[in-house]
């Protein structure tokens, strides 16, 4: 989770899944110049978002929530950068008893 002292572009950097306004967002990314493009599916409606560099240094964090306030051009969204786990296979495949 994203911590107080983070900036928003820190967290974004190091983040795996983004939700944004409630709707967690696994297709987004930092172009070249750190504008932020985010892209999901909210049922059949394909729905994007991207925010400036300025944007997002403007963002600010809200402790209460955990959560990122940023304000672009379609107004304002809640963003909360999450880190992703993934389960391994743990059976040793030389194992035959596995």
């Amino acid at each position: 989770m994203t911590a107080v002292n983070d900036t928003l572009i820190n967290a974004l950097e190091h983040c795996d899944m983004l939700e944004i306004d409630g709707l967690h967002a696994f297709d987004f990314s930092l172009d070249e110049d750190d504008n932020l493009h985010i892209e999901c599916m909210d049922g059949r409606a394909l729905k994007r978002w991207e925010f400036s560099v300025a944007q997002i240094a403007a963002a600010t964090f809200d402790p209460d929530l955990k959560s990122w306030i940023i304000t672009g051009d379609s107004g304002e969204h809640r963003l909360v950068p999450m880190e992703a786990f993934g389960g391994g296979d743990d059976e040793d495949e030389t194992n035959e008893d596995a």
